[in-house]
């Protein structure tokens, strides 16, 4: 007995050397992956660097034809095809620009003009800068809080966590928890079948137009575009669930992209279509998405005015080349930034939008003109201005950044301004298309009430019917 004490003590004593070198190895590999994400990231920097000299350089030659520019044209088609992955040495494994991102979306853009293809490369590698930088300092303790937190309930900590964005593997369960918070008096057992047994006895008058913007959705996203992916079938069901659902709206566009969000988080069709009755019916006004869109209208109203004061240097020069931002922010607000911000600014954006509901479109709408502030006050030109408005928001990679803009360089932001502000505009929006219907009742009455006789020298269509 006393000799398998010994042995036993002996083997305790060999688990727990063994068990302290085993830590120090695992701090120490840890200490290594940290080093080896920021010496990648800082390659990406120096790369994203080396291709926007490559972009003024080109942008400075132009279209000459020239042994400069041949040279240059050379250059930048090595650059857009060379990888960090090929590149790396045997056996050590990097984290390389993958296709596309964890929800199936292009991680390089792929823009039309072939002089943006540089700009979308370094776009790339800014982002995958951002995520190897963000991953230990910023991304390892949010997880960590995330999986303290078992149970979800309304409170400040929450909201800090929402707002600082959501892991992935805990998405979705959180934005269903969300969901039902604010659909919970609209659900019923068997509702989302109930709904999608009408459309198998009678076809909605919407079905067409849902056929063909389904095609529409996500270009740039694997799930929409792939022949054999059941994306667009679910899709589909799901926007004609919610044409029967919410009859006086049918369908709009928009609402396709707001429901391929939420299927490309939720995955369940019934869960998407509760994210969507979620958004229409209980987080945006009334009429957002109606025939008039009166209230998306109101909204953009709103905007200027908060970007008159938030961000006044900015407006006037943007009023010293007659830009009007509506063109612009009209399509944020409708369909909350879906087709306008890389996925993982995106979908942060939609973790705090779901909870605190569209104060937080217009925080981000100012947002993203003040993290571009800058270079929106170099551009002298009003089509410029305008190009660069087309595409700037992708050019957004730090959500770090982003995020403390809206939620803490933006304030204060009370609540009651923006009701304020929404029932001004309302007003002097209705007084105004109320003007408008008078004037046209007007003019109506007029051209009914004149001689419909022909002018003289002008042949009637009655009297061009005779004719060979």
């Amino acid at each position: 007995m006393e000799a398998y004490r010994t042995q036993n003590r002996f083997l305790n004593s060999e688990i727990h050397q063994v068990t302290k070198i085993w830590r120090r190895v695992a701090e120490k590999e840890r200490a290594l992956l940290m080093k080896c994400a920021y010496l990648q990231a800082k390659n990406c920097q120096v790369e994203s660097k080396y291709l926007a000299g490559l972009r003024r350089l080109q942008e400075a030659v132009g279209g000459e034809a020239t042994e400069c520019s041949e040279l240059l044209r050379q250059l930048i088609q090595e650059a857009l095809q060379w990888e960090a992955g090929e590149a790396s040495a045997d056996g050590v494994e990097l984290s390389p620009i993958s296709e596309y991102d964890e929800y199936g979306f292009l991680t390089v853009p792929n823009y039309e003009m072939e002089d943006l293809k540089l700009l979308a490369k370094i776009q790339a590698l800014e982002v995958h800068s951002h995520h190897l930088l963000a991953h230990e300092a910023v991304e390892r303790p949010l997880r960590e809080r995330w999986a303290a937190l078992s149970d979800l309930a309304p409170s400040v900590e929450l909201k800090q966590l929402l707002r600082a964005g959501v892991p992935r593997e805990h998405r979705p369960r959180v934005w269903r928890w969300l969901v039902h918070l604010r659909v919970q008096h609209l659900q019923s057992p068997g509702r989302y079948q109930e709904l999608l047994s009408r459309g198998q006895v009678r076809e909605h008058p919407a079905a067409r137009q849902i056929e063909l913007d389904l095609h529409r959705t996500f270009p740039s996203n694997k799930h929409f575009t792939c022949p054999t992916s059941n994306f667009p079938d679910k899709l589909r069901r799901v926007l004609l669930a919610f044409s029967w659902q919410n009859p006086t709206i049918g369908y709009c566009q928009g609402l396709n992209r707001l429901a391929a969000i939420a299927l490309l988080v939720l995955e369940e069709e019934e869960s998407a279509f509760w994210c969507l009755v979620a958004i229409v019916e209980t987080i945006m006004p009334a009429d957002y998405y109606s025939k008039t869109l009166t209230s998306s209208q109101v909204d953009q109203r709103v905007l200027q005015d908060l970007l008159l004061e938030k961000l006044p240097r900015l407006m006037a020069h943007l009023g010293q080349h007659r830009v009007d931002l509506s063109f612009i922010t009209f399509n944020w607000f409708l369909v909350v930034f879906a087709d306008s911000l890389i996925s993982n600014i995106l979908l942060r954006v939609w973790d705090a939008f779901l909870y605190e509901g569209t104060k937080v479109v217009f925080r981000y709408a100012l947002a993203i003109f003040k993290y571009n502030e800058e270079e929106i006050l170099r551009l002298q030109d009003g089509l410029e201005i305008y190009q660069y408005l087309r595409f700037f928001t992708k050019t957004i990679c730090n959500s770090q950044k982003l995020m403390n803009i809206a939620f803490n360089d933006m304030n204060p932001f009370p609540m009651k301004q923006l009701r304020q502000l929404r029932t001004v505009h309302r007003e002097r929006l209705e007084a105004e298309l109320h003007e408008l219907e008078r004037l046209k009742a007007e003019y109506l009455e007029t051209r009914n009430s004149r001689d419909p006789a022909v002018p003289e020298g002008c042949t009637s269509e009655d009297e061009g019917e005779g004719g060979p």
